[in-house]
């Protein structure tokens, strides 16, 4: 082994299955090369890195403000509460509020984001100068004219965005990606967004099925936000958003925290509420926590050959130790604050 290489032995969650099972995880410049059992293996719990697939990070500092109101009132462009908040932020307030976010995330487990950033090419700018020299993938999302130094399209509801056709046809001539909220009022601006093609859909609170059989069919993924659809009062309810319609028709879906003003950016938080509001499979809610990862590119399943994206807990020190399903221990009980290494290795950094 050279300077840039080193094992990692643990009981791992391996491939989409999360096989738990005592192993040797070699890593070579950052890359996993080989896992190979061990039975010897130290009874510490190594696991796939998550990626938080819908963020707002600029929102921070209008953390927790007080504001009371609708979905229209607090977020909703160009005039939403935290919009006017963001105009009137100095530069260095917004970026110091960025990156504490994402030191949250990664304290938390979390490798990258994707986030809609709001204030054009400056915004997009301000949220590189945040993650700069942080151990972090920042896939950025620009809107309001940040679109083409970004990593791709951010667009609010196709009800909101005017002439609308032509930045769809800008985004893919450019070869950007396009992200739609789409269905987290009603289910009316669901069918417009589809009709894009886009790389990826949020919300869906109240998508129809025959909305999402067409997500399913045409394999355009869903990123769900629940704890920040039931602060924002567009749920109050299991069957919104309809996750296990989702997962019963074939749905992609990933998991994301939404709008920092409301809801921190901690996706063991989301995980443990999706766990007891929705019921979910505790392997499929873990999926969801790390699969929106194939957004930047790099998965962060461990397999042979992936890049190294992952975190370790030692259950001897705490009461973890006595679980009989790992699985669902970590999306119902782990915290950052039982997190003992990150090991992240994101190639698109």
């Amino acid at each position: 082994m050279n300077s840039s290489s080193r094992i990692l032995s643990g009981y791992a969650l391996t491939g989409e299955d999360l096989a738990f099972h005592p192993v040797d995880i070699v890593i070579e410049n950052g890359t996993i090369t080989a896992i190979e059992d061990n039975s010897r293996a130290p009874h510490v719990w190594i696991c796939p890195a998550l990626f938080n697939a819908h963020t707002h990070l600029g929102d921070t500092i209008a953390m927790d403000c007080g504001a009371t109101g609708d979905l229209v009132a607090l977020v909703t462009p160009p005039d939403g509460l935290k919009h006017r908040l963001l105009r009137e932020s100095s530069h260095n307030d917004l970026v110091a509020g960025m990156r504490g976010s994402i030191r949250t995330m990664i304290a938390c487990g979390t490798a990258g984001c994707a986030d809609f950033r709001e204030g054009g090419p400056e915004g997009v700018s301000a949220l590189k100068e945040a993650n700069n020299g942080l151990p972090f993938r920042a896939l950025i999302f620009g809107r309001e004219g940040g679109e083409m130094v970004a990593d791709g399209f951010g667009i609010s509801s196709a009800r909101d965005v005017p002439d609308l056709e032509r930045t769809v046809a800008a985004a893919r001539r450019a070869g950007k990606m396009i992200g739609f909220h789409a269905g987290e009022r009603d289910r009316e601006d669901v069918d417009a967004a589809l009709s894009f093609d886009p790389d990826f859909i949020v919300h869906a609170t109240h998508a129809t099925k025959k909305q999402l059989r067409a997500c399913a069919d045409r394999q355009i993924p869903i990123v769900v936000c629940p704890r920040s659809n039931w602060i924002l009062g567009v749920t109050s309810s299991a069957r919104h958003p309809p996750i296990s319609v989702m997962e019963e028709l074939g749905c992609t879906v990933y998991l994301g925290t939404d709008n920092v003003m409301f809801v921190p950016p901690d996706l063991f938080g989301e995980m443990a509420f999706v766990s007891t509001v929705y019921k979910s499979d505790p392997a499929t809610i873990l999926r969801s926590a790390i699969g929106g990862s194939a957004l930047s590119g790099t998965s962060y399943y461990l397999r042979a050959g992936a890049r190294a994206n992952l975190f370790v807990i030692d259950p001897e020190k705490n009461a973890l130790n006595f679980s009989r399903d790992p699985v669902t221990s970590i999306i119902k009980r782990v915290s950052s604050s039982l997190i003992a290494n990150n090991v992240f290795n994101s190639e698109l950094q």
